[in-house]
């Protein structure tokens, strides 16, 4: 069982867009029963509040169905208790490091590095725009599915390819 949790700063639009994204994903191919995946925030500003209306909106347009979700803080009990923390901008990798005891056991990377890119995910939150948001997060959960791949995991067929 692969266990990754997304974070933002808020925990309304684009960690919870990747957490729809992902796992979708890895439905279509079979692999749902290999994964838990979650998000949560690096900031307590959102805590208990649903996914932003653009996220909810964007997710609708692409046919991707939403994972009903209250935004949370991310704890140290799901930094023990999941393999992969994956932030979506550098503000997000900073404050994890911070909270999460400087991420011993090197658990913590930014979502588009698996793509290759340094790149951030911008916040729709500020920029309004959500159909970028989800092509950067679409590239981050492609290249995180190579990375794991190419790592060795190996995802038994539970479904459809």
């Amino acid at each position: 069982m692969i266990r990754v949790m997304f974070c933002c700063h808020g925990n309304i639009c684009r960690s919870t867009m990747c957490q729809s994204v992902f796992a979708h994903m890895v439905k279509e191919r079979g692999y749902e029963a290999e994964f838990i995946i979650d998000s949560c925030a690096t900031s307590t500003e959102e805590i208990g509040n649903s996914p932003h209306r653009g996220t909810v909106r964007k997710l609708r347009e692409v046919g991707i169905p939403l994972i009903p979700h209250r935004a949370k803080q991310i704890t140290w009990k799901d930094y023990e208790s999941f393999d992969f923390i994956i932030g979506m901008d550098t503000w997000n990798i900073r404050n994890l490091n911070r909270m999460l005891k400087g991420d011993p056991e090197g658990k913590v990377y930014k979502l588009l590095s698996f793509s290759g890119s340094d790149r951030d995910i911008a916040d729709p939150w500020y920029t309004g725009n959500f159909d970028e948001t989800y092509d950067d997060i679409i590239e981050g959960c492609e290249g995180f599915l190579e990375y794991l791949q190419a790592q060795g995991f190996v995802f038994q067929r539970s479904g459809r390819h």
